[in-house]
């Protein structure tokens, strides 16, 4: 058959250890034998950011921006043991967050449902979108540990034309050894944030929920709740056309809310927040395996990848030669989400369509019960024998190749 032509080009990052290999199999059994499509290549594994000074991840943010849409692998963050394991220069950061931050980029995941994966949390019957604010909060945040006694301030100096001075303001008075810690947020951030979580809940035709503790937090998170309270009334004629409501609910209370709703909402947070409640949603609904991840910009630029991190324990165990059985779903699905993205932005229906197939062919190897370990306790009626790593991606393939014929 001829291959699908993809018109425009889509921007691939590549990344480390277990997902590295997968994502390239699914490249070579799942993408190319059926699509034509010109591959903007970054390699975003740890090594080559450390070879680049990671002026690479910059140089893939910006081909997101330049193209639209952008499919990335997991990489790793490094922390000190990394730093030693892979003998790099430095705890380069998270190219996540840089990307995020360079794109001013809103993450959106959502749980991969399947017929024969029931959620553990009984109430829930629709899917829960989390949407993360992706930029600032401790992701930027400067941090300092403190020794001896002393008094910690922060302190604003403001560099307006005739208007020079300075606010300070008393954090904490040290007796003795602690810690300390200053971050920040923009108006413009939060406001990109707050327009792209209406324009998502439009789409998904889902109702709003955003969760903040303005209670204890009363100027940095009643900032984020009076921003996000501006744009809803602004976009509330097209909310209320759609029948969409919105809710703005304390953190706490959101999480308790949460636990008895029936789902089919999105769930809005703060970048932390979203962070660690994204991995509950996902691991209630089954596993961080099976879960969208796609990073929203303001001006409609599009980044899609898996929800997990390199599953590191597995690389191990595949280099020692060794079986493993890792869950591809959410890479596969990040190419998916990616294609049909750009197909529907070139109007190339038929790239679309194959998206939608491959991710067809996915699910219906699961509800057969073809599924690698990590889904067999999850699952009603779950096979006596389980797939590994290739034999997933391989019955997929034939699932894809039998559908398209």
């Amino acid at each position: 058959m001829a291959k699908i032509k993809v018109k425009n080009p889509i921007v691939e990052m590549d990344g480390d250890e277990m997902t590295r290999i997968i994502w390239a199999l699914i490249k070579e059994k799942l993408i190319l034998p059926y699509v034509d499509v010109d591959l903007k290549y970054f390699d975003l594994g740890v090594k080559h950011r450390d070879d680049t000074d990671d002026k690479v991840t910059l140089e893939a943010a910006k081909a997101i921006e330049q193209y639209g849409v952008g499919v990335k692998c997991a990489t790793i963050t490094p922390d000190d043991d990394r730093i030693n394991e892979y003998k790099l220069k430095k705890a380069w950061p998270s190219p996540n967050g840089q990307i995020r931050s360079y794109l001013d980029g809103t993450v959106f995941r959502k749980p991969i449902t399947v017929k024969n994966i029931k959620p553990a949390v009984r109430s829930w019957k629709k899917p829960i979108i989390v949407g993360r604010h992706a930029y600032g909060d401790i992701y930027k945040a400067q941090e300092l540990v403190v020794t001896v006694p002393g008094r910690a301030e922060l302190v604003f100096t403001t560099d307006a034309e005739g208007n020079h001075g300075e606010t300070r303001v008393v954090v904490h008075e040290f007796k003795g050894p602690g810690v300390l810690m200053g971050m920040h947020n923009t108006d413009s951030s939060i406001r990109s944030f707050a327009k792209a979580c209406i324009n998502y809940a439009l789409s998904e035709k889902v109702d709003l929920w955003f969760a903040a503790k303005d209670t204890i937090s009363k100027k940095y998170d009643t900032r984020f709740k009076n921003i996000f309270a501006s744009e809803i009334v602004e976009a509330m004629d097209e909310l209320n056309k759609a029948g969409i409501s919105y809710r703005y609910l304390l953190i706490d209370d959101a999480v308790a809310q949460v636990m008895k709703h029936e789902g089919g909402i999105l769930w809005a947070m703060k970048n932390y927040d979203g962070d660690v409640f994204s991995d509950m949603i996902a691991a209630g609904f089954g596993s961080l395996g099976m879960m969208t991840s796609v990073l929203v910009s303001p001006n409609g630029k599009f980044e899609f990848e898996a929800a997990h991190g390199t599953v590191k324990r597995h690389y191990y165990k595949h280099l020692a030669g060794e079986e493993t059985s890792t869950n591809s779903v959410a890479s596969i699905f990040a190419w998916t989400g990616a294609l049909k993205k750009r197909g529907e932005l070139d109007e190339t229906k038929d790239v679309v369509d194959f998206g939608e197939q491959l991710e067809k062919a996915v699910l219906d190897c699961i509800e057969e019960g073809k599924v690698t370990k990590d889904l067999i306790p999850l699952m009603d009626n779950p096979p006596k024998k389980h797939l590994n790593t290739m034999e997933f991606i391989d019955a997929v393939g034939k699932k894809l190749q039998a559908s398209i014929k």
